[in-house]
């Protein structure tokens, strides 16, 4: 239990004193996910709203691969993305495996079919 309190104290005295590889950590965060946020929000409203506000074709393949994303746990999204990206993946020439562009990648992957569908369930109960 010690050892809790003494990091519980480190960790207060890292964020009050400002610590600059503290803060390279929080802004990286914060960038990761805003990256994830926009290409999840751009592509998500356009295809929630065509999906749900009309008829189009392929529509129920489109919406169980929506509840399939949805269900996806993050681990198995993870593997994955490293798969795609690893150097004998499809991917790998972009050289993205363990950096920030990977990690902006899976994000969008676990959010865009959550955000999709909350969209689409929308567009339905609004027409």
């Amino acid at each position: 239990m010690d050892d809790f309190w003494t990091s519980l104290v480190q960790a207060l005295r890292l964020i009050v004193t400002g610590d600059p590889i503290l803060r390279g950590i929080i802004l990286l965060s914060l960038q990761v996910s805003g990256g994830a946020l926009a290409i999840t929000v751009a592509l998500g409203i356009p295809i929630g709203a065509v999906l749900g506000l009309r008829r189009v074709f392929g529509r129920g393949l489109i919406t169980a691969l929506l509840y399939t994303g949805m269900g996806l746990p993050p681990v198995v999204v993870g593997l994955a993305v490293y798969m795609l990206l690893s150097r004998s993946g499809p991917m790998g020439s972009l050289h993205w495996l363990f950096t920030p562009s990977a990690m902006v990648f899976a994000q969008t992957i676990i959010a865009f079919p959550l955000f999709t569908f909350a969209l689409i369930a929308g567009a339905i109960w609004a027409a």
